[in-house]
């Protein structure tokens, strides 16, 4: 991309160096054909230019999942994850603006370095949405174990190690069929080893044998009753059985374990806003999962405020505007 954008200037200095060549006395003004003409060359894919730095960001985050150590925090996990879509926002930000003024009569670019600003926060979040949607290594990211992990979550068995490894490598290429072997085989190996049976419980769960992942996830709070991922999980596969108050009932249990989850907050609005219609609580939920992501700085941001401009659609419909604006209000949510 810097090389595109290095030729990208050239090219622009070589039409303006050629047409004061013409004569060095005369301006020369372009004909409305060769003006389209140039534009069409100038032009850029702006979801092409997207994609490039949002992909680089999610190369940058890959990098640190795999060097990361056991037990860094959700804390250092989101600040990483931050520094990589910094380190794009500039770039990003450049080439957009320099697209922005080949159709403007304002000439200057002002590129803004302030993370705090209005300006830069648009160019993050549109790397952040970007990712939020397509980076599977942002979501292995933030729905990696946050809990303090215990002396069951790792195993000292050579073979369990062994089996689980060769689970992980398949997993984190969400290939979930060919990884449920391997936990399958280091839970043989170690009954006891936390960390497999949560995995061998996401393959279930993937592979659509919900009832065989709510058995072994059950069997993992058993042995670390706190575990965070079967408490986040278990409630998911509740709402895809469409057991919507057991679902409900899951994550008000992980809650009470970790009260600023923002993911059971998340997950019970999203159950009321799609299934059960409770609407005002749902939006309730959203609200409190928004302040929570937007306060850790989280991706997931976006996808809170789709299900709050959904609720407020529906809200709407139904003459609740008032009622949708209370509860932003009551949350200290502004809408400008």
């Amino acid at each position: 991309m810097k090389k595109f954008i290095s030729i990208l200037f050239v090219l622009v200095c070589s039409i303006q160096f050629s047409i004061a060549q013409k004569d060095k006395n005369k301006s020369e003004t372009l004909s409305p054909e060769a003006t389209k003409q140039l534009m069409d060359v100038l032009k850029l894919d702006t979801v092409k230019i997207l994609r490039e730095h949002a992909m680089t960001a999610c190369h940058c985050i890959d990098s640190f999942m795999q060097a990361r150590k056991a037990g860094d925090s959700n804390s250092v996990v989101v600040r990483e994850i931050s520094s990589c879509i910094d380190k794009e926002v500039t770039v990003y930000q450049m080439v957009m603006k320099i697209n922005q003024s080949f159709t403007s009569t304002d000439k200057n670019i002002t590129i803004n370095v302030d993370k705090n600003s209005p300006d830069y926060t648009r160019y993050y979040r549109d790397i952040e949405t970007w990712l939020a949607d397509s980076c599977t290594s942002l979501r292995a990211a933030m729905s990696s174990n946050e809990e303090k992990e215990t002396e069951l979550s790792f195993s000292n068995d050579p073979e369990a190690v062994k089996q689980y490894n060769l689970g992980i490598k398949h997993i984190t290429k969400e290939e979930y069929a060919e990884a449920l072997p391997y936990f399958k085989k280091a839970v043989e190996a170690d009954p006891k080893f936390v960390y497999a049976l949560d995995n061998l419980a996401i393959c279930y769960r993937r592979t659509g044998e919900l009832d065989k992942a709510l058995s072994i996830y059950g069997r993992s709070l058993e042995l670390s009753p706190k575990g965070k991922t079967p408490l986040q999980n278990i409630p998911v596969i509740y709402e895809l059985k469409k057991d919507y108050p057991k679902a409900i009932e899951g994550y008000k249990k992980l809650l009470h374990y970790y009260p600023d989850d923002a993911e059971a907050y998340y997950g019970m609005g999203r159950i009321c806003i799609a299934y059960t219609d409770d609407l005002e609580n749902g939006v309730d939920y959203m609200c409190k999962a928004y302040n929570i992501y937007t306060k850790n700085k989280s991706p997931y941001r976006v996808d809170a405020q789709t299900n709050i401009a959904v609720a407020y659609k529906r809200m709407k419909e139904l003459g609740k505007e008032e009622a949708f604006f209370k509860i932003l209000k009551d949350n200290n949510i502004s809408v400008k």
